[in-house]
């Protein structure tokens, strides 16, 4: 009975079974997800009278604030590691992952950024270089990920691009907008830095704020990103609903319509 409710979920038939004044439920969320978990949210809700309310931030930091006991429901994550952890001290109950993410770089386009000059690029003394936060946000960890291959190929590359990277986003306290705009749409603009290292689904988000090139991270250094999602410890039953929309064709549809890469898709037909 319990997975027919879900499966109901799934399909946008579950008010049918929850009615119009179930509880709402939070979701803690990357900030990478804004828009996408915005939309889904906004689906859910007109399919089931459940509310969903979510804050956003970098994943280690809203980690961080699940462990000082901060209360929700659900934990969608930029990386399986945050949620795993979760899982393994006993705050979470299930762990899924639900879509993945590419890197890219937005430069400006005097820079002259292709994917065939890629790492001299970004080993040039004279080109600044932006990237997130390791440890509190995943796409500082994926980031480093790929300086790390780039080192397999460029010896001494490594060291370079750790000391050269500005980390201008993804900390506990750099992500608040400057002049209303995206902090690395601000730096770039600024001149404070030149090439961004950034999710890919942030393309459009980047490129309403300023005229940019993104550049897809080659594939021989690209590193992750894979979305882990948690349903937390205590959460209110709905929160599996949600989690099962989030992988029905129809919530890996918005994924992909959101610049991510879905992992539930079926097969396209011959």
């Amino acid at each position: 009975m319990r997975f027919h409710r879900l499966l109901l979920a799934a399909t946008g038939f579950a008010v049918l079974i929850h009615g119009a004044h179930a509880a709402g439920l939070h979701v803690l969320a990357a900030g990478s997800l804004r828009e996408v978990i915005g939309e889904i949210g906004a689906r859910y809700t007109r399919a089931t009278g459940v509310a969903v309310a979510a804050d956003f931030g970098p994943s280690g930091v809203l980690r961080g604030r699940i462990e000082n006991g901060q209360r929700a429901d659900l934990f969608a994550s930029a990386d399986m590691g945050h949620p795993l952890k979760l899982l393994a001290d006993g705050r979470a109950v299930r762990v899924v992952m639900f879509t993945r993410n590419n890197l890219c770089a937005f430069a400006k386009p005097a820079l002259g950024l292709t994917s065939t000059n890629f790492v001299d690029r970004l080993l040039d003394p004279a080109v600044k270089l932006g990237t997130s936060t390791p440890k509190a946000d995943p796409a500082g960890d994926y980031t480093w990920l790929m300086f790390h291959k780039i080192d397999l190929t460029h010896q001494g590359a490594f060291t370079t691009l750790d000391h050269k990277a500005r980390q201008i986003v993804g900390g506990p306290a750099n992500n608040a907008p400057i002049d209303g705009k995206d902090p690395a749409a601000a730096a770039l603009i600024a001149g404070r830095i030149d090439v961004m290292i950034g999710y890919c689904s942030g393309a459009r988000r980047m490129q309403s704020q300023l005229r940019d090139v993104a550049v897809l991270v080659p594939k021989q250094i690209a590193a992750g990103p894979e979305y882990g999602l948690a349903i937390l410890k205590g959460a209110d039953p709905h929160a599996e609903d949600l989690a099962l929309y989030m992988l029905s064709p129809e919530g890996q549809q918005i994924f992909a319509q959101f610049g991510f890469a879905p992992v539930a898709l079926p097969a396209a037909k011959p």
